[in-house]
């Protein structure tokens, strides 16, 4: 029979050769293989090695709430590239984590590609493939006609290229062969068979593991427990033994941000929806009740980070919790997604899906709708949703935000009108705005765009866009404001304070007014939810 040795951080991290290309499995502290990353940090700084490495991130590895992740890795001389879907995030008043500081240095190329595109190179990886065709990330700053995903001015290679197949335009994703894999499970037998029971999903463990195994690399996973050879529920394994190479054990890996165990996040129990607290009162839950306006009963729906992770709380205070099926690309189907930076994990889940195989269902278009945010808005429609220039660690990148955006037929982008210091009331039904942010978000032209509006209105997707003071929708004639709160003055609050032409709807209506009153709003998903304007 054969056994995986255990051995320690550093141990694991002599395993891993110079110039090496490294697949790490997590995002954020969700499955991040931290031990291990800091027994990577821990050798380099005595010894000096390993140096020149390549790192590839389907999902952010760490956090900024106390999971270093590839924090570990960035040094220079270490770290050579960088290839992820996202990065470590956080509040802008917090101090950058050093793979931003590298990045905004130029001492690291650096690479922010679609999560689900990466997880779909490292299975073409394991089966030998040359690589993907994708529509994901044309004509966004993905596409090498535009950025081609690169992050500074270091990074001058296209890992990306165009493709034209019988007319049509394709983005072709080379595949990943990772010399080293590195992933995270709960429990590894003494054959290095591993379980996830206490995780919150698998991610993309399996394919990153087989894409190693399958080119000759090495598996490295850290686990909380070993257990007797034989003695694990063979129906529970996702990561066999025969492709592990070594194990470490790290009894205090939490199991996602800010939370050490929790077994309703694993799918071990259920939980009263009781202890999901209120959505705080304020222009944030105004703009999540609007959203949620757009859900009809049961819609399978996306959900992505910010303002919009918002809404599950708002559904569970209507009672309609279980009204819609969300689903969230690191595996989670059903439940209640969680909000905050432990984002990516749900309460109650009805299922735990692979991060690649539940890319598949969002690429493929196998759902009603996607709840998302946005930083920017343009004339086109388009959206910036990861690049904030000054203070880039505030947005994780792209994720998988374009993979969703690549299919959605119906997107609902949540965001303030503005930034800035802003004294905006709600008050008795309506919105008072006293002072207004000095920072536009509906701009000429986004400084990056992760989502094209041009794209999505030549194929005929419904776009919304939801804001404290205003709907718009995105139509052949442009953006077009469709309803507008109650208190709000079309034309000094709203027109005046985009920096491009808007075109106002002739049937424009106003917005509930129960959604600016603190008590819950009696929300229907399959009625109309609005009146005209000035009734």
């Amino acid at each position: 029979m054969r056994t995986v040795p255990a051995v320690t951080a550093v141990e694991a991290a002599e395993l891993i050769p110079e110039g090496a290309v490294v697949s790490v499995s997590s995002s954020s502290a969700l499955g991040c293989p931290d031990a291990v990353l800091a027994g990577i940090g821990e050798r380099f700084a005595q010894t000096g090695s390993p140096r020149g490495l390549t790192t590839v991130h389907p999902i952010a590895a760490g956090d900024m709430y106390g999971v270093l992740g590839i924090d570990h890795l960035a040094h220079p001389g270490l770290l050579s590239r960088i290839i992820a879907g996202s990065y470590p995030s956080g509040p802008s008043s917090a101090e950058p984590p050093r793979i931003w500081k590298m990045i905004e240095a130029d001492e690291v190329e650096a690479y922010n590609l679609p999560s689900g595109a990466l997880f779909q190179m490292h299975r073409a990886g394991a089966a030998r493939q040359p690589g993907i065709l994708s529509e994901v990330g044309l004509d966004t700053f993905i596409d090498p006609r535009h950025q081609g995903g690169r992050m500074n001015s270091a990074t001058t290679e296209d890992l990306v290229t165009l493709e034209s197949r019988d007319g049509q335009e394709w983005l072709f994703y080379p595949a990943v062969r990772p010399d080293v894999a590195i992933v995270r499970a709960t429990t590894a037998d003494e054959c290095g068979n591993l379980t996830f029971e206490d995780e919150g999903s698998t991610l993309g463990a399996l394919d990153q593991a087989y894409a190693a195994h399958n080119n000759g690399g090495i598996v490295i996973a850290q686990v909380k427990r070993l257990a007797a050879a034989g003695s694990l529920d063979p129906r529970q394994v996702r990561v066999p033994g025969i492709l592990v190479d070594a194990l470490v054990v790290h009894e205090e890996q939490w199991q996602t941000t800010q939370t050490i165990n929790d077994p309703a996040i694993s799918g071990q129990i259920r939980r009263p929806l009781e202890v999901v607290e209120p959505a705080p009162w304020g222009l944030e839950k105004v703009i999540a009740r609007r959203a949620a306006q757009e859900l009809r009963e049961d819609d399978t729906v996306n959900l992505g980070f910010g303002i919009s992770a918002l809404i599950p709380r708002v559904l569970v205070e209507e009672g309609h919790a279980d009204a819609v099926t969300w689903v969230i690309e690191q595996g989670a189907v059903g439940g209640v997604p969680l909000t905050g930076f432990a984002f990516g994990c749900a309460l109650n889940p009805q299922a735990l899906m692979p991060s690649v195989d539940q890319f598949t269902l969002l690429q493929g278009g196998g759902f009603q709708r996607t709840m998302l945010s946005f930083l920017e808005i343009d004339r086109y429609g388009d959206v910036n949703v990861h690049h904030l220039p000054g203070r880039r660690h505030v947005t994780a990148g792209v994720g998988g935000f374009a993979d969703i955006t690549s299919a959605a037929r119906h997107i609902v982008f949540s965001g303030n009108f503005t930034a800035g210091r802003r004294d905006i009331a709600v008050e008795d039904g309506r919105l008072t705005i006293r002072q207004d942010g000095a920072v536009p978000k509906l701009v000429h032209r986004v400084s990056a765009v992760t989502f094209s509006g041009r794209r999505a209105l030549a194929q005929g997707r419904c776009v919304r866009y939801v804001t404290e003071r205003c709907v718009l929708e995105l139509r052949e004639k442009g953006l077009t404001v469709i309803e507008i709160a109650p208190g709000a003055d079309l034309q000094k609050d709203v027109l005046d304070k985009a920096a491009f032409p808007l075109a106002v709807a002739d049937d424009l209506r106003e917005m509930d007014f129960r959604l600016f009153r603190p008590e819950p709003v009696g929300l229907a998903l399959d009625t109309p939810h609005h009146t005209k304007a000035g009734k």
